[in-house]
């Protein structure tokens, strides 16, 4: 097993001429391509500054909306990238330009990559045979990983003839047969239904405890990287947003984007005033004032924040109904079981709230559901203050 070590990394595509950066217009006007990504004179910048400690057998997964670079920095630990700068170490080995054969990896796509016309176990046993490992111990390692991923009886089917979960677990199979040093995962999960993802989801938690390597693990879904990852490395535009446990970027989000980005649904965002009373900060929402937490006296404190009008964020489950709170008039309620949606509108804008039934009579949600005017509140400890200007949270 191994530690990983990145050091500034940075993958740049160069421009394909002037075609890169340039379109043309029906007219014949030239129009600059839009792009959140940065553009330099080498070219695209798709991950920029890398810089990340991985622990032996730590599980860290990359999450980020589409194009933040978080594939492509999986493809450079695996190597099915050059490296544009910056230094890559598995171990104490700096392995930018050793192949991928060498690095002692293995990786799981999004679409399977199975070969059609093998048996499930010729696929699993294939990177075995390639290295001349004997029938016997190519024999028990194939049964082993199948009994862990419980895919035995598929031995002797073909790809075709399995369902998307099954054919994951092959996969999932043939990588592990190889007793890695690193896994590397690609949204292995993303062709899945629903319900066969929330099944995988938790086959991979029982894997990882059994086979102890470390792994790396990619995805745009937030559910994932909070079930699965000991830590989270969040992405946008190539850069890193914020790295920390699952509870840490929930309750202590960084900046706006981590903010809005962790959580479903999203965290609601307020124009709000950040103040001072009797020595305390306390926000103010419309009418509505609330003293912050002693925590988060403390951590504003400690950065000597001023008064100042701010971004408030509070997420929808912090939300609660208060008589004398902040006026709202229902939109939409959505029954979700043991808890409500409401969409309303406040202040003058758009305002989700999660509201549980646990502790309600039949008649009380019934009220709630069909009900068009309510009030609410939040408190102290759970809305987070943010620089109006910066977007980083004034706790960090």
């Amino acid at each position: 097993m191994a530690s990983l070590t990145l050091k500034n990394i940075k993958k740049v595509y160069p421009h394909n001429g002037d075609d890169a950066k340039k379109k043309k217009k029906k007219n014949g006007e030239v129009e600059e391509k839009k792009t959140n990504l940065q553009i330099t004179d080498e070219g695209v910048v798709a991950v920029q500054e890398f810089s990340l400690d991985i622990a032996d057998k730590e599980f860290i997964v990359l999450v980020g909306p589409s194009g933040c670079g978080k594939s492509t920095t999986l493809r450079m630990i695996a190597g099915l990238e050059d490296i544009s700068g910056g230094e890559l170490y598995i171990g104490d080995r700096l392995v930018n330009d050793v192949p991928p054969k060498d690095r002692d990896i293995a990786m799981v796509f999004q679409n399977y990559a199975l070969y059609p016309h093998m048996t499930v176990y010729d696929n699993m046993a294939f990177a075995l045979k390639l290295r001349h490992e004997s029938k016997e111990e190519i024999d028990r390692k194939v049964r082993e990983a199948a009994e862990i991923l419980d895919i035995t009886q598929y031995l002797g089917r073909k790809p075709k003839a399995l369902s998307g979960g099954q054919r994951q677990r092959v996969a999932i199979g043939r990588a592990i047969v190889r007793s890695p040093q690193v896994m590397l995962m690609d949204e292995p999960l993303s062709n899945l239904d629903a319900k066969l993802r929330n099944q995988m989801r938790a086959e991979i938690i029982k894997l990882r405890e059994r086979i102890n390597t470390t792994f790396i693990y990619v995805t745009h879904d937030q559910t994932e990287a909070m079930t699965l990852g000991d830590r989270i490395v969040i992405m946008k535009d190539g850069f890193i947003q914020q790295i920390g446990t699952p509870q840490e970027v929930f309750m202590h989000p960084y900046n706006l984007f981590v903010a809005g980005f962790i959580g479903s649904p999203q965290m609601n965002f307020f124009d709000a005033k950040l103040k001072k009373l009797n020595g305390k900060y306390a926000v103010e929402l419309a009418d509505y004032t609330v003293v912050l937490s002693d925590e988060k006296q403390e951590a504003l404190a400690k950065n000597n924040v001023a008064e100042q009008d701010v971004t408030l964020g509070v997420r929808p489950e912090h939300i609660y109904l208060e008589d004398t709170g902040i006026k709202a008039a229902v939109d939409v309620s959505e029954m979700m079981g043991s808890s409500i949606h409401l969409h309303v509108n406040a202040v003058g804008q758009d305002v989700v709230m999660i509201i549980s039934t646990m502790n309600m009579t039949s008649a009380e949600v019934s009220e709630l559901i069909g009900g068009k005017e309510l009030s609410f509140g939040f408190g102290g400890n759970n809305c987070h203050v943010f620089n109006k200007e910066t977007g980083i949270n004034l706790e960090a």
